[in-house]
């Protein structure tokens, strides 16, 4: 985009989302800082703004239609309109737990239940509730930050040496399924849906065993948010194109 957008970044108080958050800043676009604490987000935002971008937070759970609804509620009264929304919370595990309460043989179906509200429930409740922001936009896009690791094509490899995670890897394959859903539906009304790998990077998901550094990590939903509005939708892409559903 040539022209500067609101952008809403969901989880952009630290790792992905933040370096997200900084480098839309850093393009010149208003950004809304999404997190859980409005004070840990305002904390990263007056980070961001020290460095000189344009960027408040604001509360919101994704988890929690009603603090999407009241987030959604925010961002109208101050803006009237939402340009970009980039759906990057996500978690691996229940806190406390591990993968461990994942494995098939021995799932604990509340673990699996409690990362796919956060990483497929809460993408289609933020994205309900900001649709009709969306439809404000002159060129409306949404970003699903999603992850190779649910990739049919990959977890079909029994030489896949990756964990086997009922709700991680599940989710995120659902999500790639949930992105399709939603650029095929909005098609028609020029709202561009894309979704992104950022690739095994640094953060706290991982205990930050990553190989990426966030701003590596940032850069496919970056480039997938300031698309021009005849730009792709309904792709699945990360650094170097295409990634295999």
């Amino acid at each position: 985009m040539n022209h500067p957008m609101i952008a809403l970044v969901t989880g952009g108080n630290k790792g992905i989302g933040r370096e997200i958050a900084a480098q839309l800043a850093a393009l010149g676009h208003t950004v809304l800082i999404g997190a859980r604490s409005v004070e840990r987000g305002e904390e990263a935002a007056a980070d961001l703004r020290a460095a000189g971008g344009d960027v408040t937070a604001v509360a919101l759970d994704v988890t929690d239609p009603a603090s999407a609804s009241a987030a959604a509620e925010t961002v109208r009264s101050r803006f009237g309109r939402l340009d970009a929304l980039i759906n990057n919370a996500g978690i691996s595990h229940k806190p406390g737990a591990d993968f461990a309460g994942q494995l098939p043989r021995s799932a604990d179906v509340e673990h699996v239940r409690y990362v796919f509200e956060t990483n497929v429930f809460g993408v289609i409740t933020v994205s309900g509730a900001f649709l009709p922001l969306l439809r404000k936009s002159d060129s409306p896009r949404i970003v699903n930050v999603s992850s190779s690791a649910g990739s049919l094509a990959a977890i079909s490899d029994f030489a896949n040496g990756d964990p086997i995670a009922l709700g991680y890897v599940a989710s995120k394959t659902a999500l790639t399924a949930v992105t399709l859903m939603y650029a095929r539906d909005l098609a028609a009304e020029n709202i561009l849906v894309n979704a992104v790998c950022p690739g095994f990077v640094a953060t706290d998901l991982n205990n930050h065993r990553g190989v990426r550094t966030p701003a590596e990590g940032a850069a496919s939903a970056v480039r997938m948010a300031t698309i021009p509005a005849d730009g792709p939708t309904g792709t699945f892409t990360d650094d170097n194109g295409p990634v295999a559903w």
